[in-house]
């Protein structure tokens, strides 16, 4: 098995960007978009996206309270469309690291059919012995 290399935080900041890293760091891309807690680290990546505009925004020449409402509607757009799409971007950042199309939807699901095997059977034993 490969050994995961984690990036440094200026690649990791050119990762979160969309650019693609370096073949040493391509295990530890599959683990990102595939492991426990990717919807946590796929919203890290969105809010680095986010951040610039949303700052771009509140330094607008304009009244405080619209300057916040109109940061806080990008955000909230911004966050809902990235959540919506964020399986199809994580099989896009997959394919742009060299793994086949599909990857993480199969992980994923392997991942999540194990729990609810290790689920029922804990279930059985507690309740039905």
């Amino acid at each position: 098995m490969d050994t995961v290399t984690r990036p440094g935080p200026f690649r990791w900041l050119w990762y979160a960007l969309g650019g693609r890293l370096p073949e040493k760091h391509h295990t530890w891309v599959l683990h990102d978009v595939t492991g426990r807690g990717w919807l946590w680290r796929h919203g890290a990546r969105t809010s680095v996206l986010l951040t610039p505009l949303v700052f771009g925004w509140l330094l607008m020449p304009a009244p405080l309270g619209l300057r916040l409402a109109l940061c806080l509607m990008a955000a909230l757009v911004g966050y809902f469309y990235s959540y919506a799409y964020a399986e199809e971007a994580g099989e896009h950042r997959l394919a742009r690291h060299g793994f086949p199309i599909g990857t993480g939807r199969r992980i994923r699901g392997e991942a999540r059919e194990a729990a609810e095997a290790e689920a029922h059977a804990n279930y059985l034993t507690r309740y039905r012995t």
